[in-house]
């Protein structure tokens, strides 16, 4: 938890496939959403490919800088699917073969388990297991990073058990102001204005470009909802005196 009692968390995206464009991360938008009920802020995501210096130095960054690390992709039973060995190597542990993960294998398989599958069952030595409730193994939490597949599908099932496990925080209240038909330019002002008056909140402009028209949504994103909904009248009684027009309050999703 951060001076400002935050909780804060970082996704690191690893894979090749990613960087190569050849497949679109969804996941992240999944995590942000997840996490955002639970109070906790998403502070940073990377992404590295499969690169086991890349991959130990960026996990070593995040998971001091942030009270969670959750890692995607990586996990399965390919030569290419390092992260098990990475995070045990930046933890400086061994990893080993944890029967609860064999126990489930040899339900599904059989009695004969193949060495690409059984590298699945490697968890870091003091590790817990993360659930799965789609298919295949489950992830791993090792102190506070939680190691997830990347097949969004999969990462969102073990997601369900990442939150129950997380310190919470005081959730994030969200509204909106909508302004069509004045550019940023104009009203820049009282929006800075307003934000230089409220430090404890965060606003931020959003300008949309369509047929109908032009504009900017203005959201102001705060813990204090009563200095959310206060700052809200503020900020539209300051563009009105600027003489912004279409000035809207948005209904919270």
């Amino acid at each position: 938890m951060d001076s400002q009692g935050r909780v804060t968390a970082a996704v690191l995206v690893i894979g090749d496939e990613i960087l190569s464009g050849r497949t679109q991360d969804t996941n992240l938008n999944a995590i942000a959403r997840y996490l955002a009920p639970f109070g906790v802020d998403l502070a940073e995501a990377r992404v590295v490919g499969d690169n086991p210096p890349d991959i130990i130095g960026a996990l070593n960054a995040l998971r001091s800088t942030y009270d969670y690390v959750i890692t995607t992709g990586g996990i399965g039973p390919t030569h290419d699917d390092i992260t098990a060995d990475c995070v045990a190597e930046a933890f400086g542990v061994e990893l080993y073969e944890h029967p609860d993960i064999l126990a489930m294998m040899h339900a599904r398989w059989g009695v004969e388990i193949n060495a690409a599958r059984r590298r699945m069952a490697r968890v870091p030595v003091g590790g817990g297991l993360v659930n799965n409730p789609v298919q295949g193994p489950p992830g791993f939490q090792m102190e506070n990073v939680f190691v997830l597949a990347g097949v969004p599908m999969i990462m969102r099932g073990m997601l369900e058990d990442v939150g129950p496990k997380m310190r919470t925080g005081a959730v994030v209240v969200a509204q909106t102001v909508r302004v069509e038909g004045s550019p940023e330019g104009a009203i820049a002002a009282p929006l800075e204005a307003v934000a230089k008056a409220h430090p404890a909140l965060s606003l931020g402009s959003y300008p949309f470009f369509g047929e109908g028209g032009f504009g900017s949504n203005l959201v102001i994103r705060g813990r204090n909802a009563e200095e959310v909904e206060a700052t809200v009248d503020e900020l539209i009684a300051a563009l009105d005196g600027v003489g912004a027009k279409a000035i809207y309050r948005v209904a919270p999703e």
